[in-house]
């Protein structure tokens, strides 16, 4: 599989180091060189310095064709607009976008645009800890109209996720 991340913050980094050592060809995009250093000096990945909304830097970094696209920036509105290109320019398939707002995650689902809303996860997170019921809204979105949409209602479970069984690259 081929994957596209924008945003090597701490998230991004741990998502391209995973899926690198699962076998995966990842590239990874961001403004700061200095946020390389987040990853592993054992990352075989590709890291580009560019603009995440840039669809030149998207093209130089490969991502016209590949599997799998996440936006994973600390901005709502860089993750929205890295992901529109990727759906929209280029054609990416399997694209989400990080959104702290579950009111914009929900709209961005279903424009399109899969969405994984942290304040949710994190919400119903600490709810279960303290033994409460979580919020009922999902907290990871396929876009709609994608072929693994995911029910409306309820967060997928890690290991129900299609991204927890993601076939290795052969060679």
């Amino acid at each position: 599989m081929r994957a596209v991340i924008v945003g090597c913050g701490r998230v991004g980094a741990t998502m391209a180091q995973v899926l690198d050592v699962a076998g995966h060809e990842v590239t990874i995009v961001d403004l700061l060189t200095r946020s390389f250093d987040r990853l592993p000096a054992t990352f075989g990945g590709n890291a580009i310095r560019g603009d995440g909304t840039d669809e030149d830097t998207l093209r130089r970094a490969g991502a016209e064709g590949t599997d799998l696209f996440l936006a994973l920036t600390e901005g709502d509105n860089r993750n929205v607009m890295a992901a529109q290109l990727a759906v929209e320019a280029l054609g990416i398939g399997r694209v989400f976008a990080k959104v702290n707002d579950p009111v914009r995650a929900q709209a961005y689902a279903e424009l399109g645009i899969g969405t994984i809303c942290r304040t949710t996860m994190m919400a119903d997170a600490l709810l279960g800890v303290l033994g409460q019921a979580g919020s009922g809204e999902p907290s990871i979105r396929e876009g709609e109209g994608h072929p693994h949409a995911t029910s409306p209602v309820g967060a997928v479970p890690a290991a129900a996720h299609p991204a927890a069984a993601l076939p290795a690259r052969e060679g």
